[in-house]
């Protein structure tokens, strides 16, 4: 495509949202949308042994309606080792955790980040160095309702929203033996099944 992009920033975004990245010369992040709830935003989609398990970061509560960059993580539970079991547990035995284990570990063990948009932003730059895409990223200043030229992407990226317009083949899943292929899973899903074969995977996903 020779228009840009506008995506939100995600935790641990679908396929399809790396996939777009690709799609564009310049794929701008918004930082000034007001939060939505109920999105990838602060949630995301990996294939547990009972099926697909949502995980969800826990926001502080506002009295007035706040914009994303402002938006803050909540820690009276400990959501960060609930995580980062329920991601073993999933992972473990695939092809790929343990050799990116040491890079994704410290953002569950480690690190407490204030704002959303600071882990968002710290994961989803690790996510395109590991998978190797080639993307120009930049940042929004200001929040515009239509962008100009720009493919906009920031109402779709929810678990009931997606495209239904996408190609994407089937690969061996931790638990095919026991469930369906699932598609447009976690981008972790890929990534620990396909490891440094993430990148094709990604350039072969065809628009139907």
């Amino acid at each position: 495509m020779t228009s840009n992009g506008h995506f939100p920033i995600c935790y641990f975004a679908p396929i399809s949202y790396y996939y777009y990245l690709l799609q564009h010369p310049t794929c701008y992040l918004e930082m000034h949308e007001h939060f939505i709830k109920q999105t990838y935003r602060n949630r995301c989609q990996i294939l547990s042994p009972n099926g697909i398990q949502n995980l969800s970061i826990p926001i502080k509560s506002v009295k007035s309606r706040k914009t994303y960059k402002a938006t803050k993580i909540a820690y009276v539970e400990n959501w960060q080792i609930m995580h980062w079991r329920s991601l073993e547990a999933a992972y473990r035995s695939s092809p790929y955790f343990e050799f990116y284990e040491d890079h994704f570990a410290p953002f569950f063990l480690e690190k407490k980040y204030e704002y959303l948009h600071e882990l968002n932003t710290a994961i989803n730059e690790l996510i395109i160095k590991l998978i190797n895409m080639p993307v120009n990223i930049e940042f929004t200043t200001i929040f515009e309702k239509t962008p100009e030229n720009s493919t906009d992407y920031r109402g779709i990226m929810s678990p009931n929203k997606m495209p239904t317009n996408l190609e994407l083949k089937p690969y061996i899943q931790v638990f095919s033996d026991r469930h369906p292929f699932m598609p447009n899973l976690s981008i972790l899903d890929l990534l620990f099944n396909q490891g440094p074969n993430s990148i094709s995977y990604l350039k072969g996903i065809k628009e139907i």
